[in-house]
């Protein structure tokens, strides 16, 4: 098997033109990768890291890698609403939370699109694996976009 970087990152580039499509935000593609990263961080500290390492494996490599960035095997955080799974992926991307997530209802939106573009990836039953291991306010992200 040989590694081909540039296609990664020609298919990367591709992807984050999509997602920033997807998000209404013009060509800031940088903001687009933040939030993306914020949000994919955010997911691997609510579920488990068995789930994530299956999820993982849907990927393609760009987005392995960026899931990976960072990644510990600290104690998982509890979160039990939308605010604090909001307030997480804040806590990710740093101090440019505010102008990337604005509102509380913003963020919700872009957490929304970002399954609906990874469901591309993510086959039905990996999506209801996830499922399963998000508390119960937390459940409708996927749920809204398995059905698409």
């Amino acid at each position: 098997m040989s590694l081909n970087f540039n296609q990664f990152a020609i298919d990367a580039n591709k992807f984050l033109k999509i997602y920033t499509k997807e998000l209404n935000l013009g060509n800031d593609t940088e903001q687009a990768g933040r939030i993306l990263s914020s949000i994919l961080h955010g997911l691997r500290e609510v579920i488990s890291t068995e789930e994530s390492l299956q999820l993982i494996a849907q990927f393609p490599m760009f987005l392995k890698a960026v899931y990976v960035n960072g990644w510990s095997s600290r104690k998982k955080k509890k979160v039990k609403s939308m605010t604090e799974f909001i307030d997480l992926i804040r806590v990710f991307d740093g101090k440019t939370s505010i102008h990337d997530f604005g509102s509380d209802a913003k963020a919700e939106n872009y957490i929304k699109s970002t399954f609906m573009v990874l469901r591309k990836y993510i086959s039905l039953g990996e999506l209801e694996d996830i499922r399963t291991e998000l508390p119960k306010d937390l459940k409708f992200i996927i749920y809204q976009n398995i059905m698409f």
